[in-house]
């Protein structure tokens, strides 16, 4: 979904520096770190914009309390154009509040925001066993951050892998397999080219492209 394109007046897409702030599914989690969804993200995005830089800041096992408070730090170090947030999944399988987390989200938008740095918001789901209320809810955090903020949202990231093909998903029903991560490149990519290409061409002031409702994604962390 793109929504709210703020005109930070970039004058070249191709100086663009992107910042990935994830957990597991961002860190190549058992599989060679070249076979991930960033690197490959990276070397994808590369090809049309060949000056933009990608790094990539994600721990296995983060939270969006952790996320928080590494953020300073990485803006600071890395000066980012654009921010990309894959956060909460590991909040949600360990029970965190609901409110805590969309608290750390929102906190981590206006840090962003502050240095006017373009925000990605990455959706993710818990595993069915989780129930559908929980579900549900949990669902509501990303989604009434995009909303708040009117930021770029991917809500169905792991749609196609985490109930598709078992050879996508590893042993633990919860990380993509080295086979999934193009297709998790891919939808990254899709969305960043937009965003890139529209600030490249844009006028002053805040203009609109037609983006389809927040819809619930699959299981994630």
């Amino acid at each position: 979904m793109l929504l709210g394109f703020h005109s930070y007046g970039y004058a070249n897409h191709s100086a663009s520096k992107i910042l990935i702030l994830g957990d597991s599914l961002s860190a190549a989690h058992n599989i060679p770190v070249d076979k991930g969804w960033t690197h490959l993200f990276s070397s994808n995005i590369r090809s049309s914009f060949p000056q933009t830089s990608v790094i990539n800041a994600s721990i296995s096992g983060e939270t969006t309390f952790g996320g928080l408070q590494r953020l300073p730090g990485l803006l600071a170090d890395h000066q980012p154009t654009h921010l990309i947030i894959e956060l909460g999944g590991n909040d949600g399988l360990r029970g965190l509040g609901f409110g805590q987390s969309t608290d750390n989200l929102r906190q981590m938008v206006r840090l962003a925001e502050d240095r006017e740095i373009e925000v990605l918001l990455i959706g993710v789901r818990m595993p069915p066993n989780f129930g559908a209320a929980y579900n549900a809810r949990f669902q509501q955090v990303f989604e009434s951050v995009a909303d708040e903020f009117r930021i770029h949202y991917l809500p169905r990231f792991l749609e196609g892998v985490a109930a598709g093909d078992p050879a996508l998903m590893q042993a633990d029903g919860i990380h993509p397999t080295a086979l999934a991560q193009p297709i998790l490149a891919q939808k990254v990519e899709h969305l960043m080219r937009q965003i890139l290409t529209h600030q490249a061409t844009s006028q002053a002031g805040v203009n609109r492209l037609p983006g389809a409702p927040a819809q619930a994604g699959d299981q994630a962390t």
